[in-house]
């Protein structure tokens, strides 16, 4: 299997440090990939790097062959990778529509793709709450809806490579779930998934791979179901797997 997007040596930061030193790492085409790591492991910066929001100091970033460590953020979507962020993710003035609307145009262009629907009827069907409502304002969404809005206006024009910020933060049990259902099958239609993710125990049960970040270098890189299974990455990074299963176990007896 090829690889998708390479990290190489990459160092990034602010003022005079660097974040990163030296960060290493591969998304296999057609896998979900997730980076975990304690607060301050340089996480963020790392996707702020690879999406161009932040000036690569040294290294390359290679998209499908091509770097694109010079490209700028629209440049690099238009290269094939889409990024949803944390915050700040949909326009909350605008309508559901206008906001799939503008990603829709913003990321086509130059890419040679016809201008039709925001969203496809297989989008549709995987964002159902959305159609329903195309004319209501993005800010009087659920916190929940906003991050599915946030989802389907990055996938609009199809990217090789979605690179999600914590998809799941502070979101109600039932979007976790759904948010993780819907990275899955999206997967599953062949766009390769990076995802930053709090919630690691769930977002590795549905991953390929999973990247161990600590003082801004990659410090493990193995498949995500060894990674669940060694307890001492679970102490530090993942939580109790056993008390997190807890629940689930009782409501199963």
């Amino acid at each position: 299997m090829s690889n998708v997007l390479e990290v190489q040596g990459l160092h990034a930061g602010y003022g005079a440090g660097d974040i990163l030193k030296g960060v290493e790492l591969t998304v296999a085409e057609g896998s979900v990939v997730t980076i975990i790591g304690p607060n301050g492991s340089g996480k963020s910066t790392l996707v702020k790097t690879l999406t161009g929001l932040l000036r690569t100091r040294q290294g390359d970033i290679v998209l499908k062959g091509k770097s694109v460590k010079d490209l700028s953020p629209p440049e690099r979507v238009r290269a094939g990778m889409s990024y949803v962020p944390q915050e700040y993710n949909v326009f909350r003035n605008l309508t559901v529509l206008e906001n799939l609307q503008i990603a829709h145009e913003f990321m086509s262009a130059g890419r040679g793709g016809k201008r039709g629907k925001p969203l496809s009827d297989e989008m549709e069907a995987l964002f159902p709450e959305l159609p329903s409502r195309y004319k209501a304002l993005a800010g009087n969404l659920s916190g929940g809806q906003r991050q599915m809005l946030a989802f389907a206006c990055a996938l609009t024009v199809k990217p090789e490579v979605l690179v999600m910020d914590e998809p799941s933060a502070g979101l109600s049990p039932k979007y976790m779930t759904d948010i993780f259902d819907c990275v899955k099958r999206v997967n599953e239609m062949g766009v390769s998934v990076l995802m930053v993710e709090q919630n690691a125990i769930e977002a590795l049960r549905i991953s390929h791979r999973c990247i161990v970040m600590a003082n801004g270098r990659v410090r493990l890189a193995s498949d995500a179901a060894a990674v669940l299974g060694m307890r001492e990455l679970q102490s530090l990074y993942l939580g109790d797997v056993k008390e997190a299963e807890a629940p689930a176990s009782a409501a199963a007896g």
